[in-house]
């Protein structure tokens, strides 16, 4: 896709770039990434409306309580094993189908787990909501199915996201077009719940076919109780500071719903999901240039630190870009895409357009704890970010409702990600090339 886009570049750009085969294919990952965070931004904003429209605050708010309480449990299913995964796969290509074999078969006993975990704790926090505790049973099953997401750490390992975005827009695509039909039928919430499962159903189907297309590898996937030990010792930490980071946020959401009511939710939930969507970038960014942050890692300490730099600067700069037009205009946007129903979020959305700049810095972040084995300080750092957030909640939830959840979630991220970064050695030098980048951003193709 970038090939084909070299010629519409500006010659000063185009000179830097068009002889690096290195960046050219990063930015052709970034370029199908990019597609496929649009289309879903677009299909997905407009479907999403015209649901919340359908649903109405108070089911729209059960929906996304559901959602949330699930996120949760996440970091058990996946057992944090993306990033590992990706630089193993990265760092010992002849070992990928052992990886991925014992990856997969770990992914399914932690989504099991998971499932079982959700199940009991849904039934004591809502013992008489049969409806709530379905939802949650059904989108709970999704974390067994989603093991497949391990072909995914595959073709991020070979930046090759563009066969990703094949399989989960086709069947994106479709959903979709299954959800507006049922809108159109006056279809009851359970509907679109089971609209949700087939979708991740067809995914699981559809990753598997076209890795197995590719590689002709999946017949020879074995799990090795070894490489499970190894995988594990490294990635107990994830697995902790990634519930660690679930709970951190969608713990909002969750007591919202206890402490106030799904309309609420309802109110902070569209708020929440355009921000998460327009968060998009960071995601992009990371599964592009995490095997390059990897990589550097064997090169020399000025080059490394110099890639760092430049990653910290496109966070910075898209964070900037994406988040500056929201906080101007968020009353406006729910305005027009939801109506005055759902008007209360739009001061919500403002302030929570500062979560884009901690969403960025925090997953640039991310790499270089991973890629300095720096796990187990993360974890701290985000169970002192997660205390804060539930003590804030408990304390501005009663007072301010959802404004209190936005800045209790600011203060939290706060925490996380800068302030106790500053009682460690290599942290705080990290937190220094943080700081360069975004007094730099001129020089954002350095290092790349």
């Amino acid at each position: 896709m970038i090939q084909r886009a070299l010629k519409w570049l500006p010659a000063w750009v185009h000179d830097r770039i068009a002889h690096r085969p290195g960046l050219l294919k990063i930015l052709d990952n970034i370029s199908w990434l990019f597609f496929d965070k649009i289309l879903r931004m677009g299909v997905g904003l407009l479907v999403g409306v015209w649901l919340a429209r359908y649903l109405g605050p108070e089911q729209f708010g059960l929906l996304s309580f559901a959602l949330a309480f699930v996120g949760l449990f996440g970091a058990v299913a996946t057992l944090g094993l993306q990033g590992i995964m990706v630089r193993d796969i990265v760092r010992k290509p002849e070992e990928a189908i052992v990886t991925l074999g014992t990856g997969f078969l770990l992914r399914l006993v932690g989504g099991l787990a998971a499932f079982c975990l959700m199940l009991v704790v849904i039934s004591y926090l809502r013992p008489d909501d049969t409806l709530a505790k379905t939802i949650v049973a059904i989108f709970g099953f999704l974390q067994i199915i989603k093991a497949s997401e391990v072909v995914k750490y595959w073709f991020e390992s070979q930046v090759q996201s563009k066969f990703i975005v094949w399989v989960e827009n086709s069947v994106f695509l479709v959903i979709a077009g299954v959800k507006v039909g049922m809108v159109l039928l006056n279809a009851p919430l359970m509907a679109f719940v089971w609209a949700a499962f087939a979708e991740a159903l067809l995914v699981a189907v559809g990753l598997f076919i076209i890795y197995s297309k590719q590689t002709k590898a999946l017949s020879n996937w074995h799990f090795n109780i070894s490489r499970a030990k190894s995988l594990l010792l490294d990635s107990w930490p994830l697995i902790f500071s990634g519930l660690v980071l679930m709970v951190q946020a969608r713990i909002d959401q969750v007591m919202l719903g206890q402490m106030i009511g799904d309309i609420e939710v309802g109110y902070y939930s569209t708020a929440l999901r355009i921000t998460e969507t327009a968060a998009f970038s960071s995601t992009i960014l990371s599964q592009s240039f995490l095997p390059k942050i990897f990589e550097a890692k064997n090169h020399t300490e000025k080059f490394y630190h110099e890639r760092l730099i430049s990653y910290y600067r496109l966070h910075f700069l898209f964070a900037l870009a994406i988040g500056v037009p929201i906080f101007l205009f968020g009353q406006n946007i729910i305005n027009i895409l939801f109506g005055i129903e759902y008007a209360p979020a739009g001061i919500l959305l403002a302030l929570m357009s500062t979560r884009l700049f901690f969403a960025h810095m925090g997953a640039a972040r991310g790499a270089f704890m991973l890629n300095e084995n720096m796990l187990r300080f993360s974890l701290f750092t985000m169970a002192c970010g997660t205390i804060t957030n539930i003590y804030f909640n408990y304390i501005l939830i009663p007072l301010h409702q959802g404004v209190g959840a936005v800045i209790a979630t600011i203060f939290s991220f706060t925490v996380t990600i800068f302030i106790v970064d500053t009682f460690n050695k290599k942290a705080r030098f990290n937190l220094k090339l943080m700081f360069k980048a975004i007094i730099t951003p001129q020089k954002i193709f350095k290092g790349i």
